[in-house]
């Protein structure tokens, strides 16, 4: 194994796919363990935070959705890209998980070369957060390794998408983000949400915000920015 190979942890408890997954995601170049339960999922994170998590929603002892929250609630593990791995392919499932802190989300079955792309993706997504463990604008602060907003430095509750669309604008100060670059960017290209589900988390992220709310901004015909100046455009 080369030490420069990206580290993936894939949680699977059904052995042949599990194989499957392994060879495609090793012949990709990537280095891959597996880890059939939740339990031994803990024990391999424990000892070594992998680079990315490929996650099954269904497992024999704990579900994928709780450990994924069990993740998000650890300063250690807030931040790490998972994909959750699932047969569930109602709308609101997704959105469930989504919601819980999934980076991005593959329904069962689904072509192994889809789901290389889906973590080469992922991970160039992430590339330029790494280093940057603290963001400011104005009275905001955030935190990405815990996964810690404050507002005049008092400390707000977010949700994870609530999170991950903040950190984005905070990221991207003064630029305006159509709903559709909003969910490829902080969402990934998930087709089965609508864009209206932007306009909710946007709705939901601003009532969070308090006295910051006004930062962001609707630029009619457009999209969002994240601004301190004028008003709504």
């Amino acid at each position: 194994m080369s030490k420069d190979q990206l580290q993936l942890l894939l949680v699977e408890d059904e052995p042949s796919i599990a194989e499957l997954l392994r060879f495609t995601l090793n012949s990709a170049g990537f280095a891959t363990s597996i880890a059939s339960d939740a339990a031994q999922a803990r024990q391999l994170i424990a000892t070594a935070l992998p680079h990315l998590v490929l996650l099954d929603w269904m497992l024999p002892d704990t579900s994928g959705l709780a450990l994924l929250s069990e993740w998000r609630r650890d300063a250690r593990t807030a931040a790490l890209p998972v994909i959750m791995l699932t047969a569930k392919g109602m709308e609101e499932d997704k959105v469930k998980g989504l919601n819980e802190g999934a980076d991005d989300y593959v329904t069962k079955p689904f072509s192994p070369k889809e789901l290389v792309a889906r973590v080469q993706a992922l991970l160039r997504r992430k590339a330029p957060e790494v280093g940057q463990s603290n963001l400011a604008y104005g009275v905001l602060g955030i935190d990405t390794e815990r996964h810690q907003v404050t507002v005049e430095q008092q400390e707000i509750a977010l949700d994870q998408a609530e999170f991950k669309l903040l950190r984005y604008l905070v990221a991207h100060p003064e630029r305006i983000f159509s709903r559709a670059q909003l969910l490829d960017k902080v969402w990934g290209d998930h087709t089965f949400i609508e864009e209206r589900t932007v306009d909710v988390h946007i709705m939901r992220l601003r009532k969070s915000l308090g006295i910051a709310a006004d930062y962001i901004k609707t630029v009619r015909g457009l999209g969002y920015k994240l601004s301190r100046d004028g008003k709504d455009a």
